[in-house]
């Protein structure tokens, strides 16, 4: 008697996990809100006051979960950086990890994906010129697994 009454439990227990993770696996990327990749020359909107390495101002990037599904990054200052410039990514939020990936094509040296937290900054520098897309996760210690953040930013490379 006591094993039909497990079944149930063990159904749960055990496919219920298999299936989301599959389910969460296939969602779609986020794409970009402000999608400045897509334009002829997004090196074009780039100007003293909009780009990190252009002014003593350092180059930071604060990356948070925002509630819900999402996760934002939000640099000092927008969209663009020279190169040769020191990018500082962190989390000003508390108990907070990120994990940023660029895919195939990075600005930086290393392809790798980026691991930092609140209490790790991690700075790299930005080496190749061109428009970059990457994605943003962000996780908050104490959340369900699979109960992170995530989005999708961009930022410009120009030439030094």
């Amino acid at each position: 008697m006591r094993t039909k009454q497990l079944l149930p439990v063990l159904f749960c227990l055990l496919i219920v996990p298999v299936v989301m993770t599959g389910y969460l696996g296939g969602k779609e990327k986020k794409k970009p809100k402000n999608d400045v990749c897509s334009a002829a020359t997004p090196s074009s909107i780039c100007s003293a006051p909009n780009t990190c390495g252009s002014t003593a101002s350092a180059c930071e990037v604060d990356i948070k979960r925002t509630g819900g599904d999402s996760a934002s990054a939000t640099p000092n200052i927008p969209f663009c950086v020279k190169a040769g410039t020191t990018i500082t990514f962190k989390s000003t939020s508390k108990d907070t990890g990120f994990v940023l990936d660029f895919g195939a094509s990075s600005p930086f040296d290393s392809g790798a994906a980026i691991t930092g937290g609140a209490d790790r900054p991690v700075s790299v520098v930005a080496k190749k010129p061109g428009c970059y897309t990457y994605s943003v996760g962000a996780c908050t210690a104490g959340t369900l697994y699979g109960m992170c953040g995530e989005d999708a930013a961009q930022f410009v490379v120009s030439a030094k």
